[in-house]
């Protein structure tokens, strides 16, 4: 395996149903729900190019079109805006447009979990390492998180997993990782527990959803049998992968927010929207306005 091998390749899956944000997901994908004016799969994209990926593979399902005519062309509304002289909406349009023959989507017929995800995009990235970027948590900071991921691959090679802290009550919530020997822009990963009890913890440090992997872990996948809620989870084909490959992990510096929850999804709406110039000033005052009119009743509660 050589260590110095670019990472041109992303893999951003959207096949899953959206079952937490029912019923408004009954017939729009979770993927377009919107954080402020964008939906939550944008700002996937986003970082993926930010962090100089060529080429996005989406792995869909049924009824999400959608997703894919949000990263088409609509020369129709685009003329619409023109005569309406709105040129700054059609920048902003054709900024977010990818590239022609920039991105690809293939489907998973069946829910079979995260693991069936990423195999069913085997052939799309060939023998390649390859970004691995979960729409629903949506990286919030100076850049993001996939871009400090690209800094330690460039150090280190092999695979890189983004983490962030938790607090010690909260571990058995996520994926965690043991913390090995530091290096320049991260550590070794000596093992990874998914949701360990609070006290059984290796550290508090979890994994946030972006990840840098080699392309062995196919292989692995198309073995591995079901797990947890009877689907291939892609950490248990991580930890066969850790016997033969180095792992490590970068520490991201911002916030991750989790928009498969409804908590996270109104917490990151709140964040971006407070950080926007156009309208931070007034959710500001907004939220100062509600959270006075609210106290007494949040005391109560």
């Amino acid at each position: 395996m050589e260590r110095t091998r670019t990472v041109r390749k992303a893999i951003i899956p959207v096949a899953g149903n959206g079952t937490r944000f029912l019923p408004a997901t009954k017939a729009m994908p979770k993927e377009m729900l919107t954080i402020v004016d964008r939906p939550v799969v944008q700002y996937a994209l986003d970082e993926a190019r930010e962090a100089g990926i060529e080429h996005v593979v989406f792995v869909t399902s049924r009824n999400k079109q959608v997703i894919e005519d949000h990263f088409d062309d609509t020369p129709e509304l685009i003329s619409s805006l023109e005569k309406s002289g709105k040129d700054d909406k059609v920048r902003e349009l054709g900024e977010l447009l990818p590239q022609a023959g920039s991105v690809s989507f293939t489907r998973q017929q069946a829910p079979l979990g995260l693991g069936h995800a990423v195999w069913c995009a085997r052939d799309v990235i060939g023998d390649e390492p390859f970004a691995l970027l979960l729409p629903d948590m949506i990286s919030y900071g100076p850049r993001g998180c996939l871009s400090g991921l690209m800094d330690l691959y460039g150090e280190v090679g092999g695979n890189v997993v983004g983490v962030e802290p938790c607090a010690p009550d909260e571990v058995s919530q996520y994926g965690i990782v043991g913390k090995g020997a530091a290096v320049q822009h991260g550590f070794a990963v000596t093992h990874m527990v998914e949701k360990p009890r609070a006290g059984e913890a290796p550290s508090n440090l979890f994994l946030n959803g972006r990840y840098i992997l080699q392309p062995e872990i196919f292989g692995h996948l198309a073995r591995q049998q079901r797990g947890a809620g009877n689907e291939i989870q892609l950490t248990d084909s991580m930890l066969k992968l850790s016997g033969s490959q180095p792992f490590h992990a970068h520490v991201y510096d911002g916030r991750t927010y989790d928009c498969g929850s409804k908590h996270g999804f109104i917490e990151a709406n709140v964040a971006f929207a407070l950080a926007r110039p156009d309208i931070g000033g007034a959710v500001y005052q907004s939220l100062r306005d509600m959270m006075s009119s609210h106290e007494g009743r949040i005391r109560a509660a």
